[in-house]
């Protein structure tokens, strides 16, 4: 690592008992990743695309460790985003959480119709990653996974006009959420609490939750390679 982490940023570099950056494996994954990568800008794009693609959109438990994620390589938009702030950290890069709630429209056609008609009108915590590069915090949501995001494009899911994009530069701003965001709860070191609250608010056993779980995600499988 040829940098060294901006100062006062602590609490954005700090290990978690779910964000965990001071895990082997993380660490591992990390020095893998950024291998040659001369700024931190550099470092980030490169974990950015890492959890963007290679840990797939799928549904999963909310409290579920950072570490775990990575062995998985499948997670919803908590666990994406708390593997991405984990692999920031790891690298010495500011990481941190924005939590919005979104309309659920937004997952109709990519998860099966009987889970979607069961949600609730809004999906109270959707969070994102935003890292701390050249002196300010940018938005990099990893959220879809490049196969996913050209099967629902193509098949008119989504539009251009609601997501544009999912890559990002490390400049701009990236956030794949914003049509149909209802409102911005705000930015947080650590969301280790919301996500165990998340979970405890599941009315179904985890055992259960992880049967509809692997159901669902076949269906979303499916639409990837269509």
């Amino acid at each position: 690592m040829a940098w060294q982490p901006p100062e006062g940023m602590d609490e954005y570099l700090k290990s978690t008992e779910l964000c965990d950056s001071d895990n082997q494996e993380i660490r591992e994954k990390v020095r893998e990743l950024i291998k040659d990568a001369k700024t931190p800008k550099e470092a980030s794009v490169r974990i950015f695309f890492f959890v963007r693609d290679q840990i797939i959109y799928s549904l999963d438990c909310y409290d579920v460790r950072a570490s775990d994620t990575l062995k998985k390589r499948i997670g919803l938009c908590s666990n994406k985003t708390n593997l991405q702030v984990a692999l920031l950290r790891a690298a010495g890069i500011p990481a941190r959480y924005h939590q919005v709630v979104l309309k659920k429209n937004c997952l109709k056609g990519i998860i099966p119709a009987f889970l979607y008609k069961s949600m609730p009108d809004k999906i109270w915590f959707h969070p994102w990653c935003e890292c701390y590069l050249s002196e300010k915090w940018i938005s990099c949501d990893s959220l879809f996974d490049k196969a996913l995001y050209d099967a629902i494009s193509k098949k008119g899911i989504i539009s251009k006009e609601q997501i544009p994009t999912i890559d990002w530069d490390g400049e701009n701003d990236l956030n794949t959420m914003s049509a149909w965001m209802i409102e911005d709860i705000g930015t947080f070191h650590s969301l280790d609490d919301v996500f165990r609250k998340a979970q405890k608010e599941e009315l179904l056993p985890k055992i259960i939750l992880q049967i509809l779980f692997r159901f669902s995600n076949r269906y979303t499988n499916k639409l990837r390679k269509s």
